[in-house]
């Protein structure tokens, strides 16, 4: 190798002038065009670090380690470390790095290496260029530049075994995330098996994720396959890990350390071949300092890190989403052509949505089983009381409740009571994406008579 790649560029980030000058004339010598920095700081500040093909970084620098421009860049981060560091170096890659290589090395190693994750990063963009969009992946929409992104990252860790950590506000679709991990993964051909790990009694979910022996303990009238052995040879998803009690996190630490399980009651180890992909929406690192959860569980899980988002984050893709949503729903529910109304897409543009893609599919799938017309209305939607849709001109504000969780019968019943004194009967139906005769047969069901005329 070293021979094969040539007119590609490569960053050293190294404060030792000797090696950094060192470095630099190797690689030059093997046809490389090379930059150079001193510290992470210099090397953002300096340079574009997506237009390197790979980053040579010495793990110790001034001011921030090295392990920082992995987080900085797409480009592979190859991290130098001595000998008396290797452990640091392993962390490094559980942190993203792409390689590590220990001081000191020899001349040709350090270029086969580079060479190596050239050629492999190379062969992974499958033929497109980082001026080109990387395209969604399966089941997934979304065009902004943190989705973008997103599709990049999933695409990339995909190819390896390595633990993935998916960390997003509740209703980001961290398990639709999971799963594209998966179906791209050589695992895809088997079924992920999923755990909510909040959903499963304390009491119980030893024995759920690693079985247990007949007469382990009072009830086990028989033997029980765990779901982390359920996933032999496939992905295994825990979400909500935070909640995990710590008798289990020290069972799951095993499994990741030995890649084996013992059955609760058993003196027996089994080897297992699990992909473990993992999700929270909390925040780990505080969970580790309250004693909650234990450190070095933490940093075994964090080898790959996916942050999903939050909605409100994501520009146009809301839009995107809501048509894909509804779509979904017409087709879900028996309903076609229709299409939300200007204001409406006004509405869910400009709500913020603390619940996330999982509100906006909610309050889509009720305005399609709400509306009567082809065109689905503002009103038609559940938003807060404090973040309400647009208001027309001439539409006063209305000051009902929060619909947030009411059933059709109540929203009905609040929208009519909030809005009959400033809109006739056609201007209500018209709103409600109704007609006039289901608007006086709901009234009539509902007992909400018309308000007289004065």
């Amino acid at each position: 190798m070293g021979k094969i790649i040539e007119s590609k560029q490569i960053l050293v980030v190294e404060d030792e002038e000797v090696i950094r000058n060192s470095l630099r004339r190797l690689l030059e010598r093997h046809s490389y065009k090379v930059k150079t920095a001193i510290t992470v700081q210099e090397s953002i500040d300096k340079y574009n670090l997506d237009d390197f093909d790979v980053i040579i970084s010495d793990l110790r620098l001034p001011g921030a380690p090295g392990t920082d421009l992995i987080k900085a860049t797409i480009t592979p981060v190859l991290i130098m470390t001595s000998y008396s560091s290797i452990r640091s170096a392993i962390d490094s890659m559980k942190m993203g790095a792409v390689d590590y290589i220990a001081k000191p090395f020899e001349h040709q190693e350090l270029i086969d290496t580079v060479d190596k994750i050239i050629v492999l990063n190379s062969n992974e963009a499958n033929h497109f260029t980082k001026q080109e969009p990387e395209p969604p992946v399966q089941g997934m929409v979304g065009s902004c530049p943190q989705m973008v992104e997103m599709f990049r990252r999933i695409r990339k860790v995909a190819q390896t075994n390595s633990t993935v950590l998916i960390s997003g506000e509740s209703g980001t679709g961290k398990e639709l995330v999971a799963k594209a991990i998966h179906n791209l993964s050589g695992r895809g051909g088997d079924e992920m098996v999923s755990v909510n790990c909040a959903a499963i009694p304390e009491s119980l979910i030893e024995s759920e994720l690693f079985g247990h022996e007949k007469g382990a303990f009072p009830g086990a009238t028989s033997t029980r396959t765990g779901l982390v052995e359920t996933a032999d040879g496939s992905t295994l998803f825990l979400d909500q890990i935070g909640e995990l009690p710590l008798e289990a996190q020290a069972r799951l630490l095993r499994v990741l350390q030995e890649s084996e399980i013992r059955k609760v009651g058993s003196v027996q180890s089994k080897k297992v071949n699990v992909r473990l992909v993992v999700a929270t929406h909390s925040d780990l690192k505080q969970l580790v300092v309250d004693g909650s959860f234990r450190e070095d569980l933490f940093y075994r899980i964090n080898v790959m890190t996916l942050l999903i988002p939050p909605l409100r984050d994501r520009g146009n893709d809301i839009l995107e989403l809501a048509d894909t949503i509804l779509r979904n729903n017409c087709e879900k529910l028996g309903k076609n052509n229709l299409k939300l109304s200007d204001l409406a897409s006004k509405a869910i543009a400009t709500y913020s949505w603390p619940g996330n893609v999982r509100e906006l599919e909610n309050s889509i799938e009720r305005a399609v089983v709400l509306t009567e017309s082809e065109e689905i209305e503002a009103e038609l939607f559940s938003f807060s009381s404090d973040e309400k849709p647009p208001q027309t001109k001439d539409e006063p504000e209305a000051t009902h409740q929060s619909a947030e969780g009411l059933s059709l019968e109540e929203y009905f019943r609040h929208f009519v009571l909030d809005h009959q004194e400033s809109l006739n009967e056609t201007q209500l139906s018209k709103k409600l994406g109704i007609s006039r005769k289901s608007l006086w047969e709901r009234r009539q069901k509902y007992g909400i008579p018309r308000k007289k005329k004065s």
